[in-house]
């Protein structure tokens, strides 16, 4: 028999109750005889700017969840408001954590990623194991279980997504103060016809990551093809 979640979840409207699909994963993980079970989801794989966030949330047992879902499918409000009722639930854990753009280049995007998912995972006081989104993450200090679209399948891995996306849109958004006229805080370092229009009109910034194509053949800009005339 699955664990209960919590009456007082199951009464309140708007949280989520052991009835949800969402719960699934946390609610087998607690069968097991796991007690402290952590979401752990990333954001910014993909720009071409700005560090790879990753966010990990241990809810506690017995108390109301918010009832989140995958970052991508919620609004910039949604994400905030469910941000600040994640932090509002009573004892649970969050940790954000980073990787940077020269780890990156050095690493790779998926070592580099993998890096800000095991820091976020160790600023956690009490954890015993990990739902972690994607696929299988090496040399995570627990126990773990990958969920692909583990944001849309657990409630741990979407509060991560969610606060991961608010971190980083927040940090993008700064960078654009810092690097006025690429357009940081509108396409959050992706690769946007407007930000590549920048990168080749003001070029490389230091928070580009010069190991992505794009940014690559702006600083090393390919050999051009010799044209024969016959």
């Amino acid at each position: 028999m699955l664990p209960e979640f919590g009456s007082l979840g199951e009464q309140v409207t708007g949280f989520l109750t052991e009835a949800d699909e969402l719960l699934r994963p946390e609610l087998e993980s607690w069968a097991e005889g796991f007690c402290f079970i952590a979401g752990v989801d990333e954001v910014g794989r993909g720009p071409l700017a700005g560090p790879v966030v990753a966010a990990a949330v241990v809810f506690p047992r017995g108390v109301p969840w918010p009832r989140v879902n995958d970052s991508k499918q919620l609004s910039e409000g949604e994400r905030l408001r469910l941000r600040d009722e994640i932090y509002a639930v009573p004892g649970v854990q969050v940790a954000v954590a980073e990787a940077g753009v020269e780890e990156i280049d050095r690493l790779n995007i998926l070592n580099a990623t993998h890096l800000a998912m095991r820091r976020a995972v160790l600023q956690l006081k009490k954890v015993d194991f990990i739902l972690v989104d994607g696929r299988p993450v090496k040399n995570l200090p627990f126990p773990s279980k990958a969920l692909v679209k583990g944001d849309a399948r657990s409630a741990s891995i979407a509060a991560a997504s969610i606060v991961a996306k608010v971190h980083r849109d927040a940090l993008m958004e700064e960078l654009d103060t810092r690097y006025p006229g690429y357009g940081f805080a509108a396409h959050k370092g992706y690769g946007t016809r407007s930000h590549l229009e920048s990168l080749k009109r003001l070029g490389v910034t230091p928070v580009h990551r010069r190991s992505f194509r794009p940014v690559r053949e702006i600083l090393s800009p390919p050999a051009e093809q010799p044209e024969f005339g016959f």
